[in-house]
């Protein structure tokens, strides 16, 4: 009797572990779906600490059941990779910064009004203080390098009217976005005690910091005397272009031009030594249109000079540690590369293996770098490099549950597009591809036109390809990946061009043998929906397509968008002058929409600063008055894409459905 209860016991005991292996193995093969996107954290702005023993970073996850993102901030143990959270219940926290001396943290959460404000943490422990109480929410701040003082900006209150005047709401419009409902105000800094109390204001007048794109660009010197920043001659959006650099000696209030304007300079960095500052600014007159690099001039003053201009990419950098050094990063292919730059000598790139950056790097004085990162197949986690020559390490697993679902085959795909220029962009498989089945094929094309479509983990792509599609990502002339012949190359040909350069990669898959050729849809959002109704205009064989956000007419975008004469730069100038409207006109995928018979999906936000709604409003009565067959979803939120969890769900759901209906 004992041996039968022995053996069942035994071969419970098997079941029960092959029964978890199983599972095991079932949950590790499980196919991606929209259930996943509940279970993404996306990751931000790592900060390294002085010491080099921890990082800092902001995790955001979606909370559906109040329809937001939630964000908290986690330190994590560099030796380790151990982490914890440091905030909880807040709405939003973001940009982490530690004090020079490592015993605190500072950061802009939201107060009860929902409005941004500085609060300093104790790292010994308690709870995080807030420090300062602005009407209008500051933007960005900075520690003094003593660590005694924060410097922050902020934008200035309206003049407040009084008696009946009080009921007066006009403004005087300028170069900003037709969405604004008062006058422009201009963002100025300020400095406060790092313990709270008195502040005192730095700058003044119609003319501010430059604070378009969210960037705000002030930085302190390392002796504490002055800080350097980016200047608009006007607060209105459409004046990110025009900025100059200036340097504010704190205590007597002198300020010194150091590269005067008009110019899209941003992002300016003392170095570690005072000697020199970097900044941001685009190898030519057209800003976007040419690729950026990052230049350097003496804080003294004097002459600027490209210290990347041997990287023939589009990068932004940061100091090291020497002074006499930089660490630049920018799309490359279908990869994003990291160089050293010295400044005397040959840049360097680093080896990183597989895995892409996203967003900005991190250096300590000791030089180890943290980043963001993700792999094809890997979603984004917090790695770091010891020293230039150390392999990438990853420190945490935030997205071990999408990591573990089995995921599409990435891979890039090179052709011979037309005009003389070698193209690329990126393919993703299903996951149970086979070379020799025939499958439909979808073109997600991506936006800017200056970005571009990396190997990088995308769940929205992954998404399409759990459906059994292929999914085409292709980086055409425009996209700032490959230098500045082929980003400068849409300038005065925003269509034409690139249509011709996405229809040669199609052609190149094509040849491979493995498309169904009677199921081909083609999408893409902003300037990617822009694509996908030239290429609806002016190429059949589509079998359905979804235009979000897309450019469908120059005009609106010049008159309209928050960057509104930008559009100019690409275009030969003002449509309003040298007979230049026939232009505009001969570019807008509106003046062909009359040629479109693919069933189309548009969607877009009804507060969309970037690319205004009255644009889908002239595709969407284009095509319904030609009979074509057409739906318009609209979101009555702001923003050029939806920044609440629910809306962007029902755009991957509605974008998927879509073409599912019209492959079938």
């Amino acid at each position: 009797m004992y041996r039968i209860k022995n053996n069942l016991l035994i071969g419970l005991v098997i079941f029960i572990v092959l029964f978890i292996s199983v599972s095991d193995l079932w949950a590790e093969s499980k196919i991606i779906d929209f259930a996943d996107l509940g279970q993404q954290v996306d990751l931000s702005d790592p900060q390294v600490s002085p010491n080099g023993k921890l990082i800092v970073v902001v995790s955001s996850r979606p909370n559906y059941e109040k329809n937001r993102f939630e964000s908290q901030l986690y330190l994590i143990e560099v030796e380790s990779g151990k982490k914890r959270p440091l905030t909880y219940n807040r709405y939003s926290v973001h940009q982490p910064r530690w004090s020079p001396s490592g015993d605190r943290l500072a950061f802009l959460a939201s107060d009860k009004d929902k409005k941004p404000q500085v609060f300093v943490m104790e790292m010994r422990g308690g709870e995080a203080n807030q420090i300062i109480k602005t009407v209008q929410g500051v933007k960005s701040f900075s520690w003094s390098p003593d660590g005694r003082t924060l410097a922050f900006s902020t934008e200035d209150e309206p003049k407040k009217r009084e008696g009946v005047e009080r009921h007066n709401k006009s403004f005087k419009v300028g170069s900003h976005v037709y969405l604004a409902s008062s006058a422009s105000m201009p963002t100025h800094l300020w400095i406060i005690s790092s313990d709270g109390g008195e502040v005192k204001q730095l700058t003044s007048g119609s003319k501010g910091i430059m604070s378009y794109f969210g960037i705000i660009s002030f930085d302190w010197s390392p002796d504490g005397k002055s800080i350097v920043y980016a200047a608009q001659p006007t607060p209105h959006s459409g004046s990110f272009s025009q900025c100059s650099l200036k340097l504010l000696e704190i205590e007597s209030g002198k300020q010194h031009e150091l590269v005067p304007g008009p110019k899209t300079l941003f992002a300016p960095r003392f170095s570690p030594d005072g000697k020199s500052i970097a900044y941001t600014y685009p190898r030519g007159k057209e800003p976007f249109f040419n690729p950026s690099s990052v230049f350097i001039i003496p804080s003294s003053g004097g002459n600027s000079v490209d210290a990347a201009a041997q990287i023939d990419r589009d990068v932004s950098g940061i100091w090291l540690p020497d002074s006499k050094s930089l660490l630049v990063s920018g799309p490359d292919i279908t990869r994003i590369s990291v160089w050293y730059q010295p400044m005397e000598g040959e840049p360097r790139k680093l080896n990183l293996g597989k895995i892409i950056p996203q967003g900005s790097l991190s250096v300590n004085r000791q030089g180890l770098i943290a980043f963001i990162a993700s792999e094809p197949n890997l979603p984004a986690e917090v790695y770091t490099m010891a020293s230039l020559d150390n392999p990438p390490l990853r420190l945490t697993d935030f997205n071990e549950v999408l990591a573990s679902r089995t995921l599409g085959r990435v891979e890039t795909i090179h052709w011979e597009g037309p005009d003389g220029f070698k193209e690329n962009g990126v393919l993703i498989f299903p996951s149970n591809f086979k070379n020799d089945n025939k499958y439909p094929l979808v073109l997600e094309i991506h936006g800017g036109p200056m970005s571009t479509s990396t190997e990088a983990f995308s769940l929205s792509k992954q998404l399409m390809a759990a459906q059994g599609w292929i999914i085409f990502s292709p980086n055409y002339r425009g996209s700032n990946n490959q230098g500045r012949d082929f980003q400068r190359a849409v300038i005065n040909d925003a269509g034409k061009g690139p249509g011709k350069d996405i229809m040669a990669g199609i052609a190149a898959i094509k040849k491979r043998g493995f498309v169904d050729e009677t199921r081909v849809a083609v999408s893409g959002w902003s300037y990617g929906g822009y694509m996908t109704s030239w290429l609806i205009a002016h190429y059949s064989g589509w079998k359905a397509a979804v235009a979000g956000a897309a450019v469908t007419d120059w005009f609106d975008w010049y008159n309209l968008a928050d960057m509104n004469n930008w559009a100019g730069f690409g275009l030969g100038g003002s449509p309003w002058l040298n007979n230049n409207m026939d232009n505009y006109w001969k570019q807008s995928p509106i003046a062909y929409a009359h040629k479109i018979r693919t069933p189309t999906l548009i969607l877009s936000t009804t507060l969309d600063p970037r690319v205004t709604v009255t644009q889908s409003y002239k595709l969407y009565h284009a095509l319904k008055d030609n009979g074509v067959t057409v739906d318009f979803i609209a979101y009555p939120v702001g923003g050029h894409f939806p920044g609440d969890p629910i809306h962007q769900r029902d755009i991957y759901r509605r974008w998927i459905e879509w073409i599912s209906k019209y492959f079938e």
